[in-house]
């Protein structure tokens, strides 16, 4: 059984005025915070716990440990002055406790069964985009064995926040954490760097995902987009 590990530190700054007071993984979707979506789908399951790494407005989370009797809070001093590597690096003891989802707080998941799909492999979630795309890519062999996880791809499938890592993967991914957490530059990391300079120890292939799977949100004008869309 898996254990699961959401992202939910970060300050959304490109949603102000919004989350001026409202940390972004709380604003709602169809009246639904944003991360509830994820962990119902991740309940739907039936991951064994999840842990919720907050900083901002930590305190507004609290909550969810009421709502959810398989929710804990992790901390994270550091998301102020370094990238979401530093997410992982404060849970990254639940990287050995077997397999373990890797989300991202700040998404819809409007088709909540696609997690459960039987995994046997380590994977991204992945949706196709055609032309070319400024955001988070995968290149691919000729296997879907991921080749290059980073920014930027023509035809590629893009990342929409979700991961899986075999209990065995997950062990490899928390050595290169700690290897590389505080080492010079290590402030601007995100982890999925991390996962793209260790590809050869990890097998990682894409899981496909539809457009209206999962929804990435980023902008108060995609907020009310989707909302519309969703509706």
């Amino acid at each position: 059984m898996a254990n699961a590990i959401i992202m939910a530190s970060g300050l959304g700054t490109r949603m102000r005025p919004l989350t001026d007071i409202t940390p972004k993984p709380l604003i709602r979707v169809l009246g639904k915070p944003m991360v509830e979506s994820v962990i119902d789908a991740l309940n739907l399951r039936g991951v064994e716990h999840i842990y919720v790494v907050v900083g901002y407005l930590k305190d507004q989370f609290n909550y969810l440990t009421k709502k959810y009797n398989n929710v804990s809070m992790v901390e994270n001093p550091d998301y102020y002055t370094v990238n979401n590597i530093s997410s992982i690096f404060h849970a990254k003891e639940v990287l050995l406790k077997g397999d373990t989802y890797i989300c991202e707080a700040d998404l819809y998941v409007a088709n909540k069964k696609l997690f459960c799909a039987d995994l046997t492999q380590s994977c991204y979630f992945g949706k196709y985009v055609s032309g070319y795309s400024d955001d988070w890519v995968f290149d691919t062999d000729e296997n879907n064995i991921i080749t290059r996880v980073g920014k930027y791809g023509t035809d590629v499938y893009n990342m929409v926040g979700i991961s899986y890592f075999t209990a065995t993967d997950a062990k490899i991914l928390f050595q290169k954490i700690v290897e590389v957490y505080g080492e010079c530059g290590y402030e601007t990391l995100f982890w999925d760097d991390v996962v793209n300079r260790n590809l050869s120890y990890l097998k990682l292939r894409i899981f496909p995902v539809g457009d209206k799977d999962i929804y990435e949100i980023d902008t108060v004008e995609e907020l009310k987009n989707i909302n519309d869309e969703v509706k």
